[in-house]
């Protein structure tokens, strides 16, 4: 074994899957990570380059559509499962699994709050892998403050439509997507003021800045998606007017079992890392693994990633119940994402200063977990929808108007 090779330390088959058929999805994601992957992730990091090409193979492979229903080109799947995609993806590129997991998130608000007529238009060309979307909740001046969003669609006086101005930041695939799902003001009544939109890329008025240039995950684009005047027709506000934002909570708490998922993928590669490294790497006559101190360290980064990953697969299965689950997601996303930084960290460490040299992985792990901690609110956030849970005041989550409940997405 060469030098730092990761170490399947946490094999497919040793997973918690409910099926042969999940077993072997899994096993066809691991052949893409390995195959369409990995040999190209440092490069692309490298050079920025977004690997839409990777992310047409993952649809041509199914995996677009995973927790949505058969009948609109899914694939039905638990969300335990799912999550396991994104982690296995993410295990070699966490943009690959990320980007995954806001396709995802842009679908949900369709599929879950949309009309018959609208999931049979737009939903199967989503799911097929044809049509990346995005998802433009966040502003400048909004970032945990959802509600304070700022961007206004105003509707025309005939009711056939909507001018929709304003800018949206933090946009992962902005200015690459296909399709944007974006929260406008719609009235003044503050969070119930807010309304869901289904854009089209192309549409005139509509445009992303320069992509932000990141500590990590360069291959993942980042940009501000710009409104000015865009048009969409009242066909596509998806909802009621004024459901926006408790169709935008319902679809966080699934985003953050995403990055949870995606989080454990990527303490896993650095746990994967750290191991093989410590099995080849000799030091006063011995493999360094064998040093008690050093596998003390590794033995408390494996239990962190166990651990992690229990606590979004209990809220994944919660989910797949139909129970509640918005605490348990903010529990999972805030373990998992600080676990993420601590087992990356302690992967360089491991290596030592080779640790810190491009010419291995870890210190890529390590940049990549910190923007995990940011995303789908941050951790600060999650405390606080744990602790409101705690005192009975969580934010209600609205019941799907198609009656798709939790498997819808």
């Amino acid at each position: 074994m060469a030098a730092g090779e990761p170490v399947a330390v946490h094999r497919v088959l040793e997973r918690d899957l409910p099926s042969a058929e999940a077993v072997e999805l899994l096993s066809l994601v691991t052949e893409i990570a390995r195959d369409q992957m990995a040999p190209r992730v440092t490069d692309d990091e490298r050079h920025a380059r977004f690997p839409r090409d990777v992310f047409d193979v993952l649809g041509r492979s199914g995996l677009f559509g995973l927790p949505y229903p058969e009948q609109y080109g899914g694939a039905g799947q638990p969300y335990q499962v799912y999550l396991q995609v994104l982690e296995e993806l993410s295990r070699t590129w966490l943009a690959v699994g990320l980007g995954l997991s806001v396709h995802t998130l842009a679908c949900f608000p369709l599929a879950s709050f949309g009309t018959t007529e609208q999931r049979q238009e737009w939903l199967p060309h989503m799911l097929d892998g044809t049509r990346l979307g995005a998802y433009a909740l966040s502003e400048a001046h909004s970032g945990s403050d959802a509600a304070a969003l700022s961007t206004r669609a105003v509707a025309d006086p005939a009711g056939e439509g909507y001018t929709v101005t304003g800018a949206k930041s933090w946009i992962t695939h902005g200015g690459y997507a296909d399709f944007y799902t974006v929260m406008a003001r719609t009235s003044d009544e503050g969070p119930r003021g807010i309304s869901a939109f289904l854009v089209e890329a192309g549409t005139e008025g509509l445009s992303a800045a320069a992509p932000e240039r990141k500590m990590g995950m360069s291959a993942s684009p980042t940009a501000q998606l710009l409104l000015d005047g865009v048009r969409v027709p009242a066909r596509r506000r998806i909802g009621a007017e004024g459901q926006g934002f408790p169709i935008a909570l319902a679809g966080l708490d699934t985003g953050r079992l995403g990055i949870a998922a995606c989080a454990v993928g990527l303490a896993q590669a650095g746990l994967d890392a750290a191991v093989g490294w410590a099995r080849s790497r000799r030091q006063f006559g011995r493999r360094i693994i064998d040093n008690e101190g050093l596998g003390f360290q590794l033995a408390d980064m494996a239990a962190s990633v166990a651990s992690a990953r229990a606590t979004y697969l209990d809220a994944a299965r919660r989910r797949d119940r139909g129970l509640r689950f918005s605490t348990e997601a903010a529990v999972a996303k805030l373990i998992a994402t600080d676990a993420a930084m601590s087992v990356t960290s302690s992967a360089v460490g491991v290596f030592g200063g080779y640790g810190y040299v491009e010419d291995y992985p870890v210190e890529r792990y390590l940049r990549e977990a910190k923007v995990l901690q940011i995303v789908e609110g941050t951790n600060q956030v999650q405390r606080l929808v744990i602790a409101r849970g705690l005192a009975g005041s969580a934010d209600p989550q609205p019941a799907p108007a198609n009656g798709f409940g939790s498997a819808a997405g």
